[in-house]
């Protein structure tokens, strides 16, 4: 089975070891041939003054204080995903902001390109995750936390958009660059679109230690999510009658 894995360690009450464990556990878990993928994510290549317009020398500062992304540099998706990233074997994807990273049979296929735009649409790593009918693992988090529904928006026909930016190195200089994407959900849909997917679907949550988990079908929710999410997108008086039932 190839599977990505959103944690929260805390959720699972104490674990002898701590992250390394678990991400030791999954990966005995998914055999080997199997293939274990963690989100890699660092929101701190980013620009600290996106519409500064003319930096003046403080905005100049910022930036360059930046961090370049590099394979190794740590990510901030928590303590599970460090851990498998910095497991032996590990690969990651090269994208600035939204890396991926994987151990197993299928590792080297799962991360071997990533577009700068877009990076969790078709052409990415989720996108062969979803050609391969990989399982979503949610210990202990909800689907706010799902990446895999950042690739469903890409696939809708008008996604909410972003721009990211971030410093790259170019012919030796160092480069701020642009690049569109998906806009950040901040929970307004994405735990509707996984609630529905559940009871579709007939998903149970289990419990391991004190966390609730879940394991989905990528492709399935991919299926269910996008022509959902693209209604939910399409029509105000749902989005306005979504806010007032999580009130």
């Amino acid at each position: 089975m190839t599977v990505i894995a959103h944690a929260a360690l805390s959720s699972l009450g104490h674990v002898p070891g701590g992250a390394a464990t678990v991400a030791d556990s999954l990966r005995q878990a998914v055999g080997g041939t199997g293939t274990l993928v963690a989100p890699a994510f660092t929101p701190q290549v980013a620009d600290p003054a996106p519409g500064a317009g003319i930096p003046d020398a403080r905005t100049r500062a910022e930036r360059a204080a930046v961090p370049l992304f590099h394979p190794d540099l740590p990510s901030t998706m928590g303590a599970v995903a460090e851990a498998v990233r910095t497991g032996a074997g590990a690969l990651r994807s090269s994208h600035p902001q939204a890396s991926v990273t994987a151990i197993g049979g299928r590792a080297e296929e799962v991360v071997a390109h990533q577009p700068l735009s877009f990076a969790l649409g078709p052409g990415s790593p989720f996108g062969r995750l979803y050609d391969l009918d990989a399982r979503i693992l949610l210990i202990g988090v909800g689907h706010n936390r799902n990446s895999f529904l950042h690739h469903v928006e890409s696939r809708t026909p008008r996604p909410r958009l972003k721009l990211r930016r971030f410093p790259l190195l170019v012919g030796g200089e160092r480069v701020w660059c642009e690049a569109l994407d998906v806009a950040d959900d901040n929970g307004r849909f994405f735990p509707v679109l996984g609630r529905e997917f559940e009871q579709a679907a007939g998903i149970r949550p289990f419990r391991a230690g004190a966390a609730e988990c879940r394991l989905l079908p990528a492709r399935a929710l991919v299926d269910f999510a996008v022509p959902r999410l693209t209604e939910l997108l399409a029509d105000p008086h749902v989005s306005t009658t979504l806010g007032h039932r999580r009130a």
